[in-house]
């Protein structure tokens, strides 16, 4: 498939979904979703790049009602627009267990695992449904003794104390051990986020944009998280959210910011900038 030509300044907006895109309730706002209609409307590609599960990102997209590029797991999926997988990045088999247990017997930290198609978690957890409630996609338990290994796109561990440095530790512990056999990121504060290696939500994009004939100077992103910034630094232009973290503001100083998610600053600067 391959782009037409247009004079348009980008031809793709790639958007992560929590803090960025996303209300504070986890549901796109009726002014985001007219927003992106519009977008679709005048020609531009949108891709949802979030490290969300791509069964949940497909239920927000269809509550947009537009067609859409899902890149999910932080990178480790690629779908088209109707569902086609472009790419799979899975964790080594053998690293998933030894991932789990390096953190499966922290209190007050959950582990979670995404497959092809399910999501597992090691404690039942009622909170997390209000996580996802645009889509309706939800958990399935299992043993953290006995993980399973086969498809698995990310594992990833949230602390219900909201203890970011508490995780940072454990950040370092992995990386130290595990090297350049996988890819660790923070996609928030809380959440602490583990790949194949080379998985990156900018490496997924150069997919996406490559298969249209098109580079990665043709795409404008948004997003708050370190699980963001290889996006939004490849990107053609790339804006983080004022509300980003800290660490995220120091990683990526230079970078132009915008307001909040609670505003539905993505969808008022793509109507300022994009739309008029």
């Amino acid at each position: 498939m391959t782009a037409e030509p247009s004079s348009l300044p980008y031809h793709i907006v790639a958007s992560d979904l929590d803090g960025t895109l996303l209300a504070p309730d986890h549901k796109i706002s009726e002014t985001t979703k007219r927003t992106l209609k519009t977008l679709h409307d005048r020609g531009y590609i949108f891709i949802f790049a979030t490290g969300r599960h791509h069964v949940d990102v497909a239920g927000i997209r269809e509550t947009v009602g537009i067609p859409a590029y899902m890149i999910t797991a932080n990178g480790a999926r690629v779908h088209t627009p109707d569902n086609t997988l472009m790419s799979r990045q899975n964790i080594p088999e053998h690293l998933v267990q030894p991932i789990v247990d390096r953190l499966k017997d922290e209190p007050n930290i959950y582990v979670h695992i995404y497959r092809d198609d399910t999501w597992h978690i090691n404690q039942d957890k009622e909170a997390l449904a209000n996580f996802h409630n645009e889509s309706g996609f939800s958990f399935q338990s299992f043993d953290s003794h006995a993980a399973p290994t086969d498809n698995v796109a990310k594992v990833f561990f949230t602390d219900v104390t909201q203890n970011h440095e508490h995780l940072r530790r454990f950040e370092q512990r992995l990386n130290d051990e595990f090297g350049e056999q996988l890819t660790v990121s923070f996609s928030s504060p809380w959440c602490l986020e583990v790949m194949g290696p080379n998985v990156s939500k900018g490496n997924a994009i150069k997919i996406v944009s490559e298969s249209l004939g098109l580079g990665l100077q043709d795409c404008i992103a948004f997003g708050d998280g370190m699980n963001d910034v290889e996006m939004l630094t490849m990107a053609g232009k790339g804006l983080l959210m004022g509300t980003a973290h800290p660490q995220v503001l120091a990683a990526i100083p230079a970078i132009e910011r915008i307001g909040s998610h609670a505003d539905d600053a993505v969808a008022h600067y793509l109507n300022e900038h994009l739309l008029t």
